[in-house]
């Protein structure tokens, strides 16, 4: 049945949007505040398999006039759309903040990147317009042209997938969707978003208020069970599924996909390092690049600093530095002006990096826990941890060897850099990395060396990622590419037809 968006005044209720319908089904998923986890922010709808399977239905019948419209024409429409966002952006960033635990400032950034990033795909729709031609040619067989083979010339197009499935995290839930939901539309699918469990409001809403702007059920938003949404994955109509989480989670999707030979996007976990040569400039302005790059939404980016490295000569100068920094660090709600820092998002994972530094201290390493904690946090109970430092732990702990995903960053010295690379590109992650040094050329050479997606110079932070260019990572850190015009063109399939001369 349908349902408005807000069920009743006290509390926010989101349904399900199936073939441009609200609809739920009795059953409700209850979004609690990470800054105080017994506050209820709101409901979403959670959906049946045969919901799932609706939605699938309704993407079918939407992708093929979509499909028909030029990209341009799209790409025309979908920009229309965004304007639908504006009235109701200030609630929503308030509303993902609550649900979420990130700072206002961070919130307002997830939405203005939704909106920047669909702007930026819309203006590569004419890309996928081009014909490529390939001029007349003779047969390559000697063989073929005895026997009076005709002479040929090809076009190449690009033609959709049809239905695109995106399964996004909770981070920047916006944001991270972004990078996949305007490429895959303005390629000409439609597409279904199951949005994330513990922060799906805002997304919802977004989404609710975008796809009202566009044909009937081109856009359709689940939340669920993963058995309940498996159609999503498994319907052999699916052209593609996007998913970024973990690697776990990515192997899942990737075995579900495996039963059609379903296509692929897994941006996964990433454990990025951070290098800092002997001549790297460690005055304030490079200092506060760096905890932007590890602390920003408490840790939890997918391409965060999660480890440095530094030359030894400088490592003391480093440490002191960024202690200092960080010791005005206040974690406290995300709607407070004076908090820097929100909450992690869930309680399972606080005491997942609780129990990496507590391994590292009980080994004898230094944990230099730096900054405070608001005191209206404390007493509600919120998932909040301090900004810390692991320092010269062994290379083997566990806070360097696996992605901590919170406020928790192990510092190594070194003095052989040859064997700190030869040991990152050993590994399983390789989706970000940094050096940082005072030559650019030698920065440049370093960075050509480290096997991963992405790599900054002087700088290593989501808010500083190029839009225009392909996104993703090596190894376990993910398969495929988002963003740019590789980024588009994932969501194709190019189509070649050959005439004769």
């Amino acid at each position: 049945m349908s349902a408005t968006a807000t069920a009743t005044p006290e509390v926010l209720q989101v349904p399900l949007l199936i073939a441009g319908e609200p609809m739920v089904t009795g059953e409700w998923l209850d979004v609690m505040d990470p800054a105080a986890p017994r506050r209820l922010v709101g409901r979403v709808a959670l959906a049946s398999e045969a919901l799932s399977r609706r939605a699938v239905d309704a993407a079918e019948s939407a992708s093929e006039g979509w499909a028909a419209l030029e990209p341009q024409r799209r790409a025309e429409l979908l920009l229309a759309a965004l304007g639908a966002l504006e009235a109701d952006r200030a609630a929503n960033a308030e509303l993902l903040v609550r649900e979420n635990g990130k700072v206002r400032r961070e919130a307002e950034g997830d939405l203005a990147g939704f909106i920047g990033r669909c702007r930026l795909a819309c203006g590569l729709a004419a890309e996928l317009s081009e014909r490529r031609q390939f001029p007349r040619t003779e047969p390559l067989s000697e063989a073929a042209r005895a026997a009076g083979a005709p002479a040929f010339r090809t076009e190449v197009t690009q033609v959709p997938l049809g239905i695109v499935t995106i399964i996004v995290p909770f981070n920047w839930p916006l944001a991270i969707l972004a990078a996949s939901l305007p490429y895959a539309l303005v390629a000409g699918n439609a597409v279904i978003v199951k949005v994330p469990p513990t922060a799906p409001l805002a997304t919802s809403r977004v989404l609710h208020a975008l796809a009202a702007q566009l044909p009937r059920g081109l856009i359709s938003v689940l939340s669920g069970s993963n058995a309940a949404v498996a159609p999503l994955i498994a319907d052999r109509r699916i052209g593609r599924v996007v998913f970024t989480g973990s690697v776990a989670g990515g192997k899942a999707v990737m075995q579900l996909a495996s039963t059609n030979l379903t296509r692929v996007t897994l941006e996964l976990g990433g454990n990025d390092p951070a290098i800092f040569l002997e001549d790297a400039p460690l005055d304030r302005a490079a200092l506060e690049r760096l905890a932007m790059a590890c602390f920003l939404t408490t840790g939890q980016v997918c391409m965060a600093v999660k480890r440095i490295y530094v030359a030894r000569s400088r490592y003391d100068e480093l440490v002191t530095g960024l202690s200092e920094l960080l010791s005005a660090q206040r974690a406290g709600p995300g709607l407070s002006p004076t908090s820097t820092m929100g909450p992690l998002n869930s309680a399972r994972q606080k005491e997942f990096v609780s129990t990496l530094c507590a391994e590292a201290r009980a080994a004898g390493h230094e944990v230099r826990e730096l900054g405070s904690v608001d005191e209206a946090g404390l007493e509600s109970g919120g998932h909040f941890l301090r900004p810390a430092l692991v320092l010269d732990p062994a290379a083997n702990a566990r806070i360097v060897t696996e992605e901590q995903f919170g406020p928790a960053v192990p510092v190594l010295p070194f003095t052989n850099l040859d064997s700190v690379i030869a040991q990152l590109n050993r590994e399983w992650a390789g989706l970000g990395s940094s050096v940082w040094s005072a030559d650019l050329q030698r920065a440049a050479a370093v960075a050509a060396r480290l096997h991963a997606g992405t790599t900054w110079i002087n700088n290593a932070s989501a808010l500083a990622m190029d839009n225009r260019a392909p996104f993703g990572g090596f190894r376990q850190s993910g398969i495929g590419r988002e963003l740019g015009s590789e980024g588009l063109r994932e969501f194709s399939e190019p189509h070649t037809v050959t005439f004769p001369a």
